[in-house]
């Protein structure tokens, strides 16, 4: 297994080499100046001509990348052409709520979706899986944004339950925290819900197909116990794939929900970048994204081992 583990961890070095230069190349011929952006609207060609030479971007595009590759190579993922600040820092402050919302989101939509799951595979056919499909198909395709501002209008306008926007720190307290996320998590979740509770149909009701779950019933097993022991337990490699994937989607993926709920995080980082032309913090954010999915990728590999103990390394 540490072989296993070694070759991924490897094997990650010329993904990132490749979304480093793919992403180097496309913001390079994208229409737009950072130069001008910085400069502003009053300034004089040579003004702009100035702050060019001074982020190195009148350097060739090769020898622009050969210095940022080699900046790369040792760690240093260059300096932000609009904040001043290195973009390690940037990310390491927006780091916290962006995996607040991702967690919490996955969390919240495993709490429900899976039992829902279970018990919709349980009762094929019946009230509850009718109900649960026809809100799969509603959670996919209402957008996410529109959620999102049904809730601020009817949790924090009219009923006044819940904070509009802001972040608080999990530091300044747990329910201080949590209660300025309830929102996000909900918009967030009410899509991975959808989607969770149709994969934990799908593999639970093809696990109540098989024989050990008529010699659990035929040994007069609870069916509680054959529903979440057996039947849950065995279906548990795709549901856990599908929870890994989301939480890896949901951290590059948040850029509307924090626009939306003014979150400090790392998708309104990625927004302000993007309209400020700040080519070292999006190259830093992209790359960080790409490592976070390639990582939990790995997790979730790694977590078949626990679940199903016929699958080796």
């Amino acid at each position: 297994m540490l072989r296993f583990i070694l070759s991924r961890l490897l094997s990650t070095i010329p993904v990132l080499l490749v979304v480093a230069v793919i992403v180097f190349v496309v913001l390079r011929l994208a229409p737009g100046d950072p130069a001008a952006v910085i400069a502003g609207s009053n300034a004089t060609p040579e003004d702009i001509l100035n702050i060019r030479q001074s982020l190195g971007l009148e350097q060739s595009m090769l020898k622009q990348f050969s210095i940022y590759m080699g900046n790369l190579l040792q760690g240093d993922f260059g300096y932000s052409f609009y904040l001043h600040k290195p973009v390690v820092s940037l990310i390491a402050q927006r780091f916290e709520p962006t995996v607040s919302i991702a967690v919490g989101t996955m969390v919240l939509a495993v709490l429900i979706a899976v039992p829902l799951g279970t018990l919709a595979a349980w009762r094929m056919g019946g009230w509850l899986d009718r109900l649960l499909m026809g809100f799969s198909v509603v959670g996919f395709s209402v957008p996410v944004f529109v959620v999102a501002y049904l809730l601020i209008m009817l949790l924090s306008l009219q009923l006044q339950w819940l904070p509009v926007q802001g972040y608080k720190s999990i530091a300044s307290g747990l329910w201080p925290w949590a209660r300025q996320l309830v929102l996000p998590w909900i918009a967030l979740g009410t899509v991975y819900v959808a989607l969770l509770a149709r994969v934990t149909r799908a593999s639970v009701s093809e696990a109540l197909t098989e024989d050990y779950i008529r010699t659990a019933q035929a040994k007069g097993v609870s069916q509680l116990s054959i529903l979440f022991r057996h039947a849950l337990a065995n279906a548990a490699v795709p549901i856990v794939t599908v929870v890994g994937i989301g939480v890896a989607l949901l951290i590059g993926g948040v850029v509307v929900t924090e626009t939306v709920f003014a979150i400090p995080g790392l998708g309104s980082l990625t927004v302000e970048a993007v309209l400020s032309r700040d080519f070292p913090v999006i190259q830093g954010v992209v790359l960080f994204f790409a490592f976070s999915y390639v990582a939990i990728n790995l997790l979730v590999d790694l977590s078949y081992l626990v679940f199903d103990p016929r699958i080796r390394y």
